[in-house]
C-alpha cells in the first residue's frame, strides 16, 4: 500500500521505517526542514537500535521517501499523523499541531482519505478532527477518521513496533477498518522480513482489537496512566522497606510471582521520566476533570514521582552530611537506557537541585551527552564513566545503561575521593560492589559495604550521639 506519515519524531519515524520494512511504499514529512535533510541523506536525528540500518535500507530500496507534507498528502490516501503534543502548563495536550496537519490536508486533499491519529491524544480528538476535515476540506474530500494508538518504548522501539504484543484499531467504518487490517496484515500474519532476526524480544501472533475511536484514544492515556501507577506505588513501598529494614527487591518480586499483578515496571529508583508517563498522565487526570470524574489517584501517583527526587538528595546529603563543594559523579543523563532522550528526564532536576546545593557535577552518559547539553550548559560532561568518577566524592547511577555493569572495578576504586556509590536504579549486586570496596546505598535496600563515619549520622541520630559522648574511647 502507499501510506504517508507526517511526523518524523520517535513515533512517526519508526512507523514510517518499520512500515516500509514490512512491504508498504511510505513517504514520511516533517515540518523541520534541517531534519528532513538529514533524513534524505540517510542520518537520523535522534538515537534508537536498529532505526538507522532500517531507514538506509529502505530509502535505497526505494519504500522510504522524505518531503514536504503537501507531497506527503498527494502521496497516498493513508495518511498517519504522528505529530508531538506536549503538555501546555495546566495539563492539557497541546493540539496545535494536530490542527495545523488537519489544515493542510483539508487545502490540499482531494477524493478520499484515511487519516489516522497515532499521537497521542485526549478521548473524543478524532470527532473534533474529523469535524474539522468536513468543514474546511473541498466538496470533493471524503475521508474517515481512524485512532491506531502507538505503544513504542524509546530504546526498542523497532522491536514494538514489528512484533507487538497488541494492534489497537479504533474506527467507525467498515472501510477503515479494513484498510487498517490490510496495512498491519504482514505483522499480524508474520509473513513479512525481520531486520532484527535474534534479537527480536518477542513473536508470536499480536492480539487485535478493533473498537470505536473514543475507546482506543482512551487505552493509551489509560495504559501509560496504569504502568505510571505501579511505579509510584514501589516506589512509595521503597520508602517504608528503608523504614522497616525490608528489601524492596524481594517485595517486588513476590508481587511480581502474582500473575494478576506481574512483574513488569515494580522497579523502585528515581522515578519515571520521559516525554510520554509524565504528559500522559496530566493529560489523563486534565480529561478527567473536564469530564467531572475524579481521578485523585493520579494526583498521588503524580506527587510520589516527583517526591522521588528530593527523596534521593536527601538519602544523598545524609551519606555526605554536605553537599557544597561535593564532586559528584553522575552516571546516566538519558531518561531510560538505550535513547538519547533527556525530556522530562529525572537526572536533568536532579543535577539542578545538587547545583542548587552547591555540588561540583561531572556527567557522563553513552548517548545523551550532546541533548543535556543543550538544557545544562554549565556542568562538565565526561568522554567515559571513569573520567567522570575522578576525584569524585560520590557516584551517582541515575541510567541504568547496561555498559556499567561491566566495569573495572580496581580502576574505579583508584580514581575516587571516597568509595561511596548511590545506585538511584538498583541496578548493582550490594556484594559485588562492597567486595570491590565500595559502600553502597541503593533505593529500598539496606545499605552494605565500609562507611565513613561521619558526625552528620549522629546529629541525625540522637540516640548514637548520646552513646557516643558517654563512651570515652570513641
Amino acid at each position: 500500500m502507499k501510506i504517508s506519515v507526517i511526523g518524523a519524531g520517535y513515533v512517526g519515524l519508526t512507523t514510517a521505517a518499520c512500515l516500509a520494512q514490512i512491504g508498504h511504499h511510505v513517504f514520511c514529512s516533517d515540518c523541520d526542514v534541517l531534519k528532513l535533510n538529514k533524513l534524505q541523506n540517510g542520518k537520523i536525528p535522534i538515537f534508537e537500535p536498529n532505526l538507522q540500518e532500517i531507514v538506509v535500507r529502505q530509502g535505497r530500496a526505494g519504500r522510504l521517501l522524505f518531503g514536504s507534507t503537501a507531497e506527503a498528502i498527494n502521496h497516498a490516501e493513508v495518511i498517519f499523523i504522528c505529530v508531538g503534543t506536549p503538555p501546555l502548563p495546566n495539563g492539557d495536550a497541546d493540539l496545535s499541531s494536530i490542527e495545523e496537519v488537519a489544515q493542510v490536508i483539508a487545502k490540499q486533499a482531494r477524493g478520499y482519505r484515511l487519516v489516522i491519529e497515532k499521537s497521542t491524544v485526549p478521548v473524543q480528538t478524532g470527532g473534533q478532527l474529523r469535524k474539522h476535515l468536513s468543514v474546511h476540506g473541498a466538496t470533493t474530500l471524503e475521508l474517515d477518521v481512524a485512532s491506531n494508538p502507538e505503544f513504542l518504548r524509546e530504546g526498542s522501539a523497532v522491536d514494538d513496533f514489528l512484533h507487538p504484543d497488541r494492534i489497537v484499531i479504533g474506527v467507525d467504518s467498515k472501510r477503515a477498518a479494513d484498510m487498517l487490517m490490510e496495512i498491519y496484515e504482514p505483522i499480524v500474519k508474520g509473513t513479512f522480513q525481520c531486520p532484527l532476526h535474534s534479537v527480536c524480544e518477542r513473536a508470536g501472533t499480536p492480539q487485535l482489537l478493533i473498537t470505536d475511536t473514543n475507546s482506543a484514544e482512551l487505552i493509551k492515556h489509560a495504559s501509560n496512566s496504569f504502568l505510571a501507577m505501579k511505579i509510584s506505588f514501589i516506589n512509595m513501598v521503597s520508602n517504608l522497606c528503608e523504614v522497616v529494614g525490608a528489601d524492596v527487591t524481594k517485595v517486588a518480586e513476590g508481587m511480581g510471582l502474582d500473575p494478576r499483578i506481574g512483574p513488569a515496571f515494580l522497579n523502585p529508583g528515581i522515578g519515571f521520566g520521559g516525554f510520554c508517563f509524565p504528559k500522559d498522565v496530566q493529560a489523563f487526570i486534565r480529561i478527567a476533570e473536564k469530564s467531572g470524574c475524579n481521578f485523585s489517584l493520579l494526583r498521588e501517583v503524580e506527587k510520589i514521582n516527583q517526591s522521588r527526587i528530593t527523596h534521593f538528595v536527601d538519602t544523598i546529603r545524609e551519606e555526605l552530611w554536605t553537599i557544597r563543594g561535593k564532586k559528584l559523579a553522575v552516571w546516566g543523563l538519558a531518561f531510560k537506557p538505550n535513547t538519547d532522550d533527556v525530556r522530562f528526564a529525572p537526572s536533568i532536576a536532579l543535577i539542578r537541585m545538587l547545583m542548587d546545593e552547591g555540588a561540583v557535577i561531572r556527567a557522563y552518559d553513552p548517548q545523551a551527552t550532546e541533548k543535556a547539553r543543550e538544557l545544562l550548559p554549565m556542568i562538565k560532561y565526561s568522554a567515559n564513566p571513569y573520567e567522570a568518577a575522578e576525584g569524585a566524592d560520590a557516584i551517582l547511577i541515575v541510567t541504568e545503561w547496561a555498559a556499567f555493569g561491566a566495569l573495572d572495578w580496581g580502576r574505579l576504586l583508584s580514581l575516587v575521593a571516597r568509595p561511596l556509590l548511590i545506585d538511584g536504579r538498583n541496578m548493582f549486586d550490594a556484594e559485588k560492589v562492597t567486595s570491590q570496596g565500595f559502600h553502597y546505598v541503593s533505593i529500598g535496600r539496606s545499605r552494605k559495604g565500609p562507611a565513613t563515619k561521619t558526625i552528620a549520622n549522629d546529629f541525625q541520630k540522637p540516640d548514637r550521639l548520646v552513646s557516643a559522648l558517654s563512651d570515652p574511647t570513641a
